[in-house]
């Protein structure tokens, strides 16, 4: 029997050192399961597979030694508890998120409806040209790393001061660790934009609801990758509206596989890097004309091979 491991990889399916042995990896979109799903899984794998689970840094379970005359049954089984299995190759990926705003204190938006959106209606899709990843941070703190994601979603809230409910407590000035807020004339919170980084904290300490969300969205970063030759994305657009993101990723992907067209295996990074940012931020204003930054500057490339010379 011959076997095709493309085929296979691209379905989730990923050969292992051991003679028939594979990994298969699942689709745990957001990083959240049920738990009765997590039993079935726990389930087959202690079945069909070896002594553990693989839990992969972008908060896949991968079944490991699974042999391939199993491979239906696996998938049979895993399909009673709605189940899925990844992929691989080049195709739109799981996407990876944080817990968002539903239990997280630190959380401005919800990161896991975006995330169960995305994989709903994008998950799979071929770019015809490399992997396609997608992350969302609930928040500046970005634990999902969101930048190192071909596009990366990064909770964010603009904060607006009613005078009249304030008190001058000063708490919201104790707690800005990026000392955009200090107390000025008359113990009166002066805002200064420029060191705000959106984290809303000023918003959740304040006992009087002084300081509110004047604007909630997600600043998207496009460009990032890890690997052999890690990049970091750059800022494309700023509060993006949370209903907006499927179609953003969309229009980023047409924009990819069209000047990606013939140079063979290639991320979406080294294509900006080798266009410029300015054609991409032009596309993408035709669509969100309020979120798409003036200008921009390209991914930046991390040496992180200094010292290894000779």
């Amino acid at each position: 029997m011959t076997i095709d491991l493309n085929n296979l990889k691209a379905g989730g399916f990923i050969k292992e050192r051991g003679k028939d042995l594979f990994t298969v990896r699942l689709r745990v979109p957001g990083g959240r399961m049920a738990i009765p799903r997590l039993k079935k899984i726990a389930e087959v794998a202690e079945k069909y597979g070896g002594e553990f689970v693989h839990l992969s840094v972008r908060q896949s379970i991968e079944l490991i030694n699974i042999n391939f005359k199993h491979f239906a049954a696996v998938v049979e089984e895993l399909g009673e508890a709605s189940q899925k299995v990844a992929s691989c190759g080049a195709r739109v990926r799981v996407p990876v998120a944080c817990g968002g705003c539903e239990y997280n204190p630190n959380g401005l938006v919800d990161t896991q409806k975006s995330a169960l959106e995305v994989d709903q209606k994008l998950f799979g899709a071929p770019t015809g040209h490399h992997k396609f990843k997608v992350a969302f941070a609930g928040c500046p703190f970005d634990c999902p790393k969101s930048a190192t994601n071909d596009v990366g979603f990064q909770g964010a809230v603009v904060p607006k001061l009613d005078p009249a409910a304030c008190i001058r407590c000063g708490l919201c000035a104790k707690n800005c660790t990026p000392g955009a807020i200090i107390m000025g004339e008359g113990s009166k919170p002066l805002l200064d934009p420029h060191p705000c980084i959106w984290c809303g904290d000023c918003v959740k300490v304040c006992p009087t609801g002084a300081w509110e969300a004047k604007r909630t969205g997600y600043n998207v970063r496009i460009g990032g990758k890890w690997g052999r030759n890690p990049t970091v994305g750059t800022l494309f657009a700023t509060l993006l509206p949370q209903e907006d993101v499927v179609e953003f990723i969309t229009r980023v992907l047409a924009w990819y596989k069209d000047k990606a067209e013939g140079l063979g295996r290639i991320r979406l990074g080294d294509i900006i890097i080798k266009e410029g940012p300015q054609p991409l931020l032009e596309y993408l204003r035709e669509k969100f004309p309020a979120s798409v930054v003036a200008e921009t500057i390209p991914p930046q490339i991390i040496d992180n091979q200094i010292g290894a010379r000779r």
